[in-house]
């Protein structure tokens, strides 16, 4: 998604019409968790811990890490 596609899914929030409006929350929503997601990865590699991330986001590191730690167990499925 580019900026510009961004900007008019922002922009499509204030939409009178309840399903624009619901439709562009659904994909806002989608585009923050992909965001957190390579944004934490990027943060990961360059050493920061679990603690320094959820302090950044603004939780704990349990929870940054539930959602986000899963590692080997995750990719493998278990």
């Amino acid at each position: 998604m580019s900026a510009q596609d961004a900007m008019r899914l922002a922009e499509s929030v204030d939409s009178a019409d309840p399903a624009v409006g619901l439709r562009a929350v659904a994909s806002l929503r989608t585009l923050v968790e992909r965001l957190e997601a390579l944004h934490i990865a990027q943060a990961r590699e360059q050493g920061w811990s679990w603690q320094d991330i959820g302090t950044a986001l603004g939780v704990s590191k349990q929870a940054v890490h539930r959602k986000h730690g899963g590692g080997l167990l995750r990719r493998r499925g278990g």
